[in-house]
């Protein structure tokens, strides 16, 4: 009868084991997703870009309580509720910005030196039939 007993405690730590990892997998990111999303409709300032849950792109031009007026075009603005916005989209500060232009610029610079040598004309493949060029020869002749 002792073996019987200690097989109850390994199933008792396998069911904690569980619950643990559905905590761990679960509840902990939804807990984050929430506490992020409700950061981010009392942070609503106006002049914001907005998106909301049904798709609509605004901007921000009045926040109470528990709604916010958001002008979706010239002169039409609708009242949504706070927990309806799904996301605000602001500019980038002006130092990313500036990091992100000389990336390019770098990367467009390579780019240039890797498909084309100095002097090096490109060569292209001549089609029979296609093209200005080969439609002048047709008429010539």
């Amino acid at each position: 009868m002792i073996i019987g007993a200690s097989g109850g405690s390994g199933f008792l730590f396998i069911i904690v084991i569980g619950f643990l990892l559905i905590y761990l997998l679960f509840v902990r990111p939804q807990k984050r997703r929430q506490t992020e999303q409700q950061r981010l409709t009392d942070d609503l300032r106006i002049g914001d870009e907005v998106l909301t849950v049904g798709g609509i792109y605004g901007t921000v031009s009045q926040v109470e309580d528990d709604q916010v007026t958001v002008e979706i075009a010239p002169q039409t603005e609708v009242r949504v509720a706070r927990r309806a916005i799904a996301g605000v989209t602001r500019e980038p500060e002006e130092d990313e910005t500036e990091e992100a232009d000389e990336t390019e610029e770098a990367d467009e610079t390579e780019e240039a030196d890797e498909t084309e040598e100095p002097g090096e004309a490109e060569e292209l493949p001549e089609d029979e039939g296609s093209g200005p060029v080969a439609s002048n020869e047709e008429n010539r002749g």
